[in-house]
């Protein structure tokens, strides 16, 4: 998968890894295209794992949060192409190319694609431009992203409603979405974002539904899911923090003695 937490602008990313990776959670806010060349990607996602291998070409909608890691092959790496589709790019190739906006009614967040050997050429025509050193014309980048997409649409037809879907997120369940995702350390107004909501509403929202602060709810949320995994599933608290939501060891033990009284390591 790409590396940025967050892209704002089309273009294609060359990741290659030499030992198992574990990535702290990300937020994509445009459409990804991702082939891998070798290794494995673990995806883990509300309670979820979904894995790909190599030589799979895999689609994530937009508007994720993603937890993954990576795991080289027998070749002793894990080598990917991922291809970001902004918003402007797609309105504009639709436009371009008379398609109409299509709203998209599917949950599906990561699809598997067509294995299909136009992906792999594809993908491998990329590969020169990402390891020569050498820098990339605006317009060539466009004409690849571009070429992405005709390619998707001619192998993965159910893709169309999902790559000209421009509609923002709609008000959803906030209770339910919240006890699926508060292990994802992101900002408040994001998770406001994601709901469907402002950051005033949703604050007022979480309020009525969960009687305290977001903050404050997170902190016990996180703090309650590392005390079971510690206590009852025997992990360690240098396994544990960053899966909750923590950024920081230290914060966390810090948090964790003040909470339940004793720290991580003696529980």
């Amino acid at each position: 998968m790409v590396e940025p937490s967050e892209f704002t602008s089309s273009g294609y990313f060359y990741s290659c890894y030499t030992v198992a990776s574990r990535e702290t959670e990300q937020f994509l806010h445009d459409h990804a295209f991702c082939h891998i060349f070798s290794g494995s990607h673990v995806f883990y996602k509300s309670g979820n794992k979904v894995v790909f291998n190599e030589g799979d070409s895999y689609f994530v909608k937009r508007n994720q949060l993603l937890r993954v890691n990576k795991y080289p092959g027998t070749n002793g790496d894990c080598k990917a192409i991922s291809v970001i589709f902004d918003q402007k790019t797609l309105r504009d190739f639709s436009m371009q190319n008379h398609i109409l906006a299509e709203k998209n009614h599917s949950e599906e967040e990561l699809t598997l694609l067509n294995r299909n050997v136009l992906y792999n050429d594809f993908a491998a025509s990329l590969l020169p431009y990402e390891t020569d050193g050498e820098s990339v014309s605006k317009l060539l980048t466009t004409l690849k992203v571009q070429e992405a997409i005709l390619l998707m649409l001619h192998l993965d037809t159910k893709l169309k409603s999902l790559l000209f879907d421009f509609s923002e997120p709609g008000k959803i369940d906030l209770e339910e979405f919240m006890n699926k995702h508060f292990e994802f350390n992101v900002e408040i107004k994001r998770f406001a974002y994601l709901t469907g909501r402002s950051l005033a509403t949703f604050k007022r929202d979480f309020e009525k539904i969960f009687n305290t602060s977001p903050s404050r709810w997170l902190m016990h949320k996180r703090l309650s899911q590392a005390y079971y995994l510690i206590k009852e599933k025997n992990r360690k608290p240098s396994d544990v923090y960053l899966e909750v939501g923590f950024e920081d060891l230290s914060h966390f033990s810090f948090a964790f003695k003040k909470a339940f009284g004793a720290a991580p390591t003696l529980i």
